[in-house]
């Protein structure tokens, strides 16, 4: 590669950076920069200059990305330290200040986390327009790369790739629509055609043959093989003179020194071609490399990963007409498919060896072939590459200025036809035989005091009937009878001839019950349902120690949330110790690529960040506040599908230890948990973006899913158990029914809410 590492300011960019108030009419590219030396840091110095050179009324600034400390140039306006995760998301908050627009270059070993997955927490936090330049395109990922790929392509408005057969991969295996892709060739400089004896005899070259290599040296790249090709090219051409241009890859010194270069050297002795090879042993600026370029007769890529989707050095050259002799990847195949060089298979030395001496021994199939490269060429300058991105970037901006709202509306009209069906004057049902009662599973304080919460929840959100009253005080009784003073504990299974099979339930269903008794004493209408739910909290409340797990905790949470403005004798304690134990859960699990509370994800995953956002309001707690958010943006790019649509943590994936969940089978449950905590962080925040992502979880339940099938039924309140690989889980149980009759509530309740806010 060549240096742009000269003149260099000494100015060192520290992290968190003050963010700028006024809003400036900026592109920010993201991707390493100068004095890094690296094909990517060259790339993103290129197109800043170039766009910088084309377009006026924008400005374009860098955010370097680091492995090291560098001292920048004053075109960075931060920079990135590759590991540390804070750094995302500070830039992110200064991005959207400054920015218009983020033009990100992305390979996945430039950015930290597993495949380079911190890079998803900072798109998290974006809310401006990203255009993505994917400078690899992975044909066959592993599970890592395609979760960093599915975000990627789920934040950018455009996708830049360098070559046709990149577009072809990110449609087929990725099923990414043709109108989301650009394809923009790399760029190269611009230099006219000129007779290469010419620049010869600047590199004593005069009267030499010169093939050319160029770029950072290191094994892969298959010069072992254009090495040994060359005694071939020498038995009819003896003055050639094969040119190994660019200083060793950092990163290989440091493991090993100059050994590989010493290798390369020795086999060019044992093949009696020494003095055919040369090796320059340096980086060079940007005028001398196109030098050596305009001295080469012949330019050679001897590479050995097939499925290379672009080559820097390979556009270099042929912008400056050189005639190409190379191995089939894909960039290559492409090029030479236009008329511009020879492909000869891969590690055949001796094919590398015929073509060249094809090309040196014809000097009118050379010039041809030269002149064909230089015309197809005049797309790679960087001017007219510039210019295409410029056009993607206006796309990007357009895209963003005219996209919908995520919503569904109207919301559906309430219906208790099929809560109504499920319950009983003991109870609700746990499950049903499609929409039918199913009696051989009895009941459980699980749901009923679900359906208790929704209730109140309901008539909270302007539901109000008979009916409605009749129900609260059904399952009311059944939580009442659930309790056992006894141990301090509800029970939670009762058969339906009313026996139970218990003295003592879970901790999570003791904490959901709790949670319900809580928001009862705080929601209800009716006061005598008010004093009940109030009195039987006080005296489970002591008895929370049961609390252990995660959720168990949560949900006690939110119901210590609900009943600490009553005064509650140690509920205030509680909650403190509650979601301060949470806090350090969260602590002792998260890891760069797994912000979460436990190794595994499982059910009801929302409520944890939830609850920490309700406690962290309670307590004025901003720490708690802040950890509540972070977990939420995480567990919202799990929760989206590469279509963008809504897609739960899969009941498959339990019990799989920091690895992506799987698509099934997906829960009613998750997408009601995934509301409440979407409306508890806009409370939080402010942040329209958690309305938005609210009503695209609400949308799950109406077919804006991996299946676009509908769960839920609008006439009778119903909702099926999930969906699974071949379709909708037909059964209709109170946990899905109930999961949307909340999940509905919290979205009729805002709307009211805006409703009246709209009416001042």
């Amino acid at each position: 590669m060549y240096d742009l590492t000269q003149n260099q300011s000494k100015r060192a960019i520290q992290l968190p950076i003050e963010p700028v108030h006024a809003r400036t009419r900026k592109v920010a590219l993201l991707g390493n920069f100068p004095p890094r030396r690296c094909g990517i840091a060259t790339f993103t110095a290129d197109l800043q200059a170039a766009l910088d050179g084309v377009e006026e009324q924008f400005g374009f600034d860098v955010v370097a990305m680091s492995d090291d400390v560098y001292d920048y140039d004053d075109k960075v306006m931060g920079e990135v330290r590759q590991d540390i995760l804070a750094d995302y998301a500070a830039i992110a908050r200064r991005l959207n200040t400054e920015a218009d627009l983020v033009c990100i270059q992305h390979e996945f070993g430039i950015f930290g986390g597993p495949a380079g997955s911190h890079l998803l927490h900072l798109l998290a936090a974006l809310r401006v327009p990203v255009v993505t330049t994917l400078h690899t395109v992975l044909e066959q990922p592993n599970d890592d790369q395609r979760r960093v790929m599915d975000g990627l392509i789920r934040h950018s408005a455009k996708l830049v790739v360098l070559s046709r057969k990149g577009r072809d991969i990110l449609m087929r295996a990725y099923g990414v629509p043709v109108s989301k892709i650009e394809v923009i060739p790399h760029g190269a400089p611009d230099r006219p055609l000129i007779d290469t004896a010419e620049m010869k005899p600047r590199f004593d070259m005069a009267g030499r043959d010169v093939l050319l290599t160029f770029g950072l040296l290191s094994p892969g790249k298959g010069i072992e093989d254009a090495i040994r090709a060359m005694p071939r090219v020498v038995e009819t051409s003896p003055n050639a003179l094969y040119v190994i241009l660019g200083a060793t890859h950092p990163s290989l010194v440091k493991r090993e020194g100059e050994s590989y270069r010493e290798s390369l050297q020795n086999l060019a002795e044992e093949l009696g071609v020494a003095d055919n090879v040369r090796f320059v042993n340096e980086y060079v600026d940007l005028d001398r490399l196109c030098d050596y370029l305009q001295a080469a007769d012949v330019y050679v890529t001897p590479y050995l990963n097939a499925a290379q989707v672009v080559s820097g050095t390979l556009t270099y050259a042929v912008a400056l007409g050189k005639p190409v002799v190379s191995t089939p990847y894909w960039h290559a195949t492409e090029i030479a498919g236009e008329g511009c060089g020879l492909i000869v298979p891969f590690r055949d030395s001796a094919a590398m060896g015929d073509a060249i001496a094809s090309l040196l021994n014809d000097d009118a199939k050379r010039r041809h072939v030269a002149e064909c490269a230089y015309e197809l060429g005049r797309d790679f300058i960087w001017p007219r590459v510039a210019q295409r991105y410029l056009e993607a970037f206006e796309a990007a901006r357009e895209q963003a200025r005219t996209k919908p709202e995520v919503r569904v509306a109207p919301l559906p009209t309430p219906s208790l036809i099929a809560l109504e069906r499920l319950s009983d004057d003991v109870g609700i049902l746990q499950h049903g035989r499609f929409a039918v009662p199913d009696r051989n599973h009895g009941y459980c304080v699980d749901d009923n005091a679900r359906a208790l919460l929704f209730t109140q929840r309901a008539e909270a959100a302007g539901m109000r009937s008979p009916a409605l009253e009749k129900l609260a005080y059904t399952y009311a009784a059944f939580v009442e009878h659930a309790w056992n003073a006894d141990n301090g504990r509800f029970r939670n299974f009762m058969s339906f001839d009313r026996r139970w099979l218990e003295e003592e339930g879970s901790a999570d269903s003791f904490g959901r019950t709790f949670w319900a008794l809580g928001e009862t004493a705080a929601l209800a209408r009716d006061a005598d349902l008010r004093a009940w739910a109030l009195h039987l909290a006080g005296r489970a409340l002591p008895h929370l120690d049961a609390m252990l797990y995660p959720r168990s905790r949560a949900f006690a949470v939110l119901g210590l949330c609900a009943v600490a403005p009553f005064g509650l004798a140690g509920a205030l304690e509680n909650l403190e110790g509650m979601s301060g134990a949470l806090m350090r859960t969260l602590e002792q699990n998260r890891r760069p690529d797994w912000d979460w509370f436990e190794p595994s994800l499982a059910y009801d995953n929302a409520r944890l960040p939830e609850a920490l956002l309700r406690a962290g309001a309670s307590l004025n707690d901003a720490a708690m506040r802040a950890a509540g958010l972070a977990t939420l943006c995480w567990l919202t790019e799990v929760h989206t599908a590469p279509s963008g649509v809504f897609r739960p943590v899969g009941s498959e994936s339990f019990n799989r230890p920091h690895q992506p969940p799987l698509p099934f089978d997906q829960q009613a449950l998750e997408a009601a948990a995934a509301i409440d905590a979407c409306w508890a962080a806009f409370d939080v925040t402010g942040d329209a973006a958690w309305r938005r992502e609210a009503h695209r979880a609400f949308a799950w339940y109406f077919g804006r899913n991996d299946l676009g099938l509908a769960p839920a039924s609008s006439e009778s309140g119903g909702c099926h158990d999930g969906l699974c690989p071949v379709g909708v889980n037909r059964n209709q149980g109170a946990e899905s029914v109930l999961s949307f009759q909340l999940a509905s509530c919290a979205m009729r309740a805002r709307e009211k809410v805006r409703q009246v806010k709209a009416a001042c």
